[in-house]
């Protein structure tokens, strides 16, 4: 049986159960013979008893689902402390030698790595007297149903069958200066820099954000590596007779902590690191010359560290942030990431002697995708026969005729068969194949991309040489752009939507609604959208590698989104850059026999067809991806209706061979069940947990490109020219319907998906992606100027305000 109440020399970090978070950690401390106030836990038996004998264990839930946790608070104020309990209390307290303590809640839920619960439970200080304690025992208990402690659980999937609360109550440490610590930078993710912010008086006034703090950062070894003075407006202090009193600061403009204090600040800071293994976020108090350590959780949230790339890192890095908007969740990790078109541009490399493209740049910590580190790729000795069998591949396989390989024709039966079936009618045995029928789906397209593509470069590269002598390399843009590809077949079916909302006032009101139940009223269109949809809906909406992202089949809404701009008025007259160029070049003295006029324009030809397999492939390689949803959706419902998972979307939480191994989630044994509900749940809290940090610092892909003068932000020049508007900042496809004809588009990055956005806007500007990215691409056939890699653009730059983008100098300045 759990004692009621322990001292914290006999709990350590594994006694999450009984002592809470905040309690195990100290006694961790304690065990380290690191300087710890000198205290003991109320554990949660003390809790547990509590509300079972008022009955409060099934008044709880009631209260909860009524959404009243001032009702439960109540409970908790007007609850008698059993005698037992309230005995044991006070008797640890007298051997503590009474005087002032500092009660502190401790959750079982908070202090973890993931989940630091900072700030919401309640902790008293100064705390004196017996009556006292036993009552800022009761409020702690109460604490755990305050409305952001309530609210902190839900959004981390954290029930309240699953939390309990000990208290710990310390010698209150009567504090000449106090703050926080962390054993990292917690902005930059910096591991040899230690971060420390001190105040005078207690440390809740820095916790609680009230004051502007001393800043100091220390080099491992205690070094003073920079300071920034605090302004002390409020100094909080322990009151006589108990609780505490707030005065007025003043700030001198001098440093509070002196070199002594810094130094054995960060060495007690590198001793708890060491002990826990990984960067910790801890509480500390100054008093007569003695650092006291009050408090210690692991750090949360923490920026993966700074990184230094080489120029291939950094072009890959490019790639990257481009493909991923978000996070991959474990279940893209474990299906379309290593199979997609990443896996694919992996594929190819390989079979040219190139490993370690893409291989291992994505890493996970804790079974979630942690960060992006891209790796140098290197040659094996099977790229010293690469030549020959790239020029046996450019010969052998002519993309002109790709679609009449027999590959191409097999691959296309497949997915029909695979689009036919409906996963819900589907026995279990045969549903949890189906995820791995739909990812061998495009095996073929993989092996095709591969043979084909050295005929592709091959073409394109004698068009560019074939310029050279005439001087017309930088047209070779313009020249490519008049291919014809099978995204360029959607953005003009979508177009002819477009024109047909305009025609019917009713209908575009709908549209621009964005009501999807009064579009469907309008059955010819409707039978026109669907049949849209039917031949264009496998296009991703966020990332096209990522199954976690919903396809436009899934989500017509964006599809609707895309009409609304594009009805909003007749498309503009479109310059023909492409005739223009031909036109140049045709006039070109070296060019004026009709032989070698002919001759370029067979090479020109062949570029285009070229550079159209680049795009047609990946619209037909994503064709099986709708499958690949539909099955792991169904997949998730089934565990959702076994109680495993609280929703179907949850799924993606877990890893594909986790799910083949478990079963049938009708007859999973129990204990299966409790441990893949618990990793779902572990991955979300950590998830949400890393929601703000970047996977990669973007100024270590995009370098700092120097002073920006009047620029409001740089990048690189993307699409040529120069252009005013107001600009719209979308951040994902679910606001494509804001924006208006002649806006600048700012986006963090854009997938094939954003393309029909390019035909309204002035000009484009990109958090994300090099030349080579899609937005850049689409700028250039588009004539828009573009700016890629800001990294800052989305952030800096404010919807409606008026702006220039050169897209020849890379920079964005306002208008006005």
């Amino acid at each position: 049986m759990t004692p009621l109440v322990v001292p914290l020399t006999a709990v350590g970090r594994d006694d999450l159960a009984r002592a809470g978070g905040k309690g195990a950690n100290l006694g961790e401390l304690v065990a380290a013979g690191l300087p710890v106030p000198d205290g003991f836990v109320v554990t949660t038996a003390a809790y547990a008893e509590l509300i079972d004998r008022c009955g409060l264990a099934a008044r709880i839930p009631r209260l909860l689902d009524a959404g009243d946790g001032a009702a439960i608070r109540a409970e908790f104020a007007a609850a008698e402390i059993p005698a037992a309990t309230a005995e044991a209390i006070t008797a640890a307290y007298r051997g503590l030698g009474g005087g002032p303590v500092a009660v502190r809640s401790s959750a079982t839920a908070e202090d973890l790595p993931g989940a630091a619960f900072a700030g919401q439970q309640d902790t008293y200080l100064n705390v004196e007297g017996e009556d006292a304690l036993l009552d800022a025992v009761r409020r702690c208990w109460g604490s755990l149903w305050t409305d952001r402690a309530i609210a902190y659980r839900r959004r981390l999937g954290i029930g309240p069958e699953q939390v309990r609360i000990a208290v710990v109550v310390q010698r209150m440490v009567d504090a000449e200066a106090a703050g926080v610590m962390f054993t990292a930078d917690p902005v930059s993710g910096d591991r040899d820099r230690l971060v420390v912010d001190a105040s005078p008086g207690l440390g809740e006034a820095v916790v609680s954000g009230r004051v502007t703090p001393d800043h100091y950062e220390l080099d491992r070894r205690g070094r003073l590596l920079g300071w920034t003075p605090g302004r002390a407006e409020v100094v909080v202090r322990g009151a006589a007779g108990g609780g505490v009193v707030e005065e007025a600061g003043k700030a001198t403009g001098e440093r509070l902590l002196g070199d002594a204090a810094l130094a054995e600040l960060a060495r007690l800071g590198v001793a708890v690191q060491d002990r826990y293994g990984r960067p910790m976020d801890i509480e500390w108090a100054l008093a007569g010359g003695r650092v006291w350590l009050v408090q210690a959780r692991p750090m949360t949230a923490l920026p993966p560290p700074p990184v230094r790339l080489g120029f291939i890192q950094r072009r890959l890095g490019e790639m990257l942030l481009d493909y991923l908007p978000r996070r991959p969740y474990p279940m893209d990790m474990s299906t379309w990431v290593p199979y997609g078109p990443v896996g694919m541009m992996v594929e190819v490399a390989r079979s040219v002697g190139v490993r370690g493209l893409f291989e291992g740049a994505i890493e996970e910590q804790d079974g979630v995708v942690y960060r992006i580190l891209p790796h140098r790729p290197h040659p094996t000795p099977k790229a010293l026969t690469a030549p020959f069998r790239l020029l046996y591949r450019a010969h052998r396989y002519d993309p002109a005729r790709w679609t009449e390989d027999p590959r191409f024709a097999g691959f296309l039966r497949e997915v029909e068969r695979l689009c036919g079936l409906d996963p819900a009618a589907m026995p279990w045995p045969e549903l949890i194949r189906l995820p791995r029928r739909a990812l061998a789906a495009v095996r073929p397209i993989t092996e095709l991309r591969r043979d084909y593509l050295p005929g592709c470069a091959l073409s394109v590269l004698r068009m560019v040489v074939a310029l050279l002598p005439l001087g017309a390399v930088r047209m070779w843009g313009d020249l490519l752009a008049g291919g014809r590809t099978r995204t360029e077949d959607g953005n003009r079916a979508l177009e002819a939507l477009a024109a047909r909302v305009r025609e019917d006032p009713r209908l575009k009101e709908a549209v621009d609604a964005l009501d999807l139940d009064r579009v469907k009223g309008f059955t010819g269109f409707w039978a026109e959208f669907t049949a849209f949809l039917a031949e264009y809906g496998h296009r991703e909406t966020g990332s096209p590698v990522l199954a976690s992202s919903p396809t436009w089949e899934e989500a017509p809404e964006v599809v609707l989104g895309l009409l609304k701009v594009l009805a909003a008025a007749p498309p503009s007259p479109p310059g023909d850059r492409v005739g223009e160029a031909v036109r140049r070049l045709r006039a070109h003295p070296r060019l004026r026999s009709p032989r070698r006029w002919a001759r370029m324009e067979r090479r020109i030809a062949a570029a285009r067809v070229a550079w159209a397999f680049r795009e047609d492939t990946h619209f037909y390689f994503t064709m099986p991806l709708p499958v690949l949803r539909r099955a792991l959706l169904e997949i998730g419902a089934r565990l959702r209706d076994a109680g495993v998972l609280e929703t179907a979307e949850d799924v993606f939480h877990l890893r594909l061979e986790e799910v083949e191994a478990a079963g049938d989630p009708a007859v999973m044994p129990q204990e299966r069940r409790e441990e893949l509900a618990a990793t779902a749940r572990a991955r979300a809290a950590r998830r949400q947990e890393l929601a703000g940090v970047r996977l990669i610092d973007p100024r270590a892909v995009y370098p700092d490109r120097g002073e920006a003068g009047d620029a409001l932000v740089r990048g690189t020049p993307g699409g040529g020219g120069t252009a005013t508007g107001p600009v719209r900042i979308i951040r994902d496809p679910s606001e494509f319907g804001r924006l208006a004809e002649g806006e600048v588009l700012v986006c963090p990055n854009t997938n094939p998906a954003w393309t029909p956005l390019f035909q309204r806007a002035a000009a484009v500007v990109v958090d994300a992606g090099g030349v080579g990215s899609h937005a850049a691409i689409v700028a250039r056939e588009y004539g828009l100027p573009a700016v890629l890699g800001t990294v800052t653009g989305t952030a800096v730059l404010a919807d409606g305000q008026v702006v220039t983008v050169d897209g020849d100098a890379g920079v964005v300045r306002s208008a006005s």
